[in-house]
């Protein structure tokens, strides 16, 4: 079971990227599931809207599924590009 960091507010870095480069791409957070199921990756809708408010921790095989569905390098979902 994972654990809670309690001095931090935000959960993961990667949710506002997720968020804009969600919306570039024209996807609803609904499409977006769907289209990470195609790669095995299982992240309900309700779950990237906890990522993308930054309240729910992302693992990395979740990253870089969204990478891939939102044509995005990973640096840009982390903010060094």
């Amino acid at each position: 079971m994972g654990r809670i960091i309690e001095n931090r507010k935000e959960a993961n870095i990667v949710g506002e990227r997720i968020r804009e480069a969600r919306i570039k791409a024209g996807l609803s957070q609904e499409e977006l599931s769907v289209k990470l199921e195609t790669l095995a990756v299982y992240v309900c809708r309700g779950s990237i809207s906890r990522i993308e408010n930054r309240e729910r921790t992302v693992s990395d095989i979740e990253i870089e599924g969204m990478a891939k569905i939102l044509n995005v390098p990973l640096d840009y979902l982390f903010g060094k590009e």
